[in-house]
């Protein structure tokens, strides 16, 4: 049997103390999350941040910083997840853009709004990439290199 991660990216985008989420469908029901998906071929990490982040949201962003990398293992279907999570600065918003599939929309956050609603987290990440980015967590750019 093989084993393979799946490399994600994530952004978190922060606008006068409120935070872009995105509200999907995953699992049957409703549930919040940074802009985020899968690394697709030939494609790099930073790639992946502005095109998921546009395709998830409307929104063009300009990536600021790493905010961490992360790994986890899904208990609801047991495949491993390495997320690289980015800081992000909103530039554009395109209000009429079709967004991805299993998009409800995008929604503005406090950190505490966030947390009243910690029940309709996809997963543990969505609270803690956001807690990191507010401790400050910053690692330039540079660390995410192609070989």
């Amino acid at each position: 049997m093989s084993w393979q991660p799946h490399i994600t990216v994530a952004t978190i985008v922060e606008d006068l103390g409120r935070f872009l989420l995105v509200e999907e469908r995953a699992d049957g029901r409703n549930v919040l999350n940074q802009p985020a998906g899968h690394l697709e071929p030939d494609e790099t990490l930073l790639e992946a941040a502005l095109r998921e982040t546009l395709e998830e949201t409307g929104w063009e962003v300009e990536l600021t910083a790493v905010t961490g990398i992360y790994l986890y293992t899904a208990p609801s279907n047991g495949v491993t997840y390495q997320r690289v999570c980015f800081a992000a600065r909103p530039l554009r918003h395109h209000p009429t853009r079709a967004l991805d599939d299993g998009i409800i929309g995008a929604r503005w956050l406090t950190r505490e709004e966030l947390e009243a609603q910690s029940a309709h987290w996809r997963s543990h990440l969505v609270a803690r990439c956001i807690d990191d980015y507010l401790k400050g967590e910053r690692f330039p750019l540079s660390l995410i290199r192609v070989a």
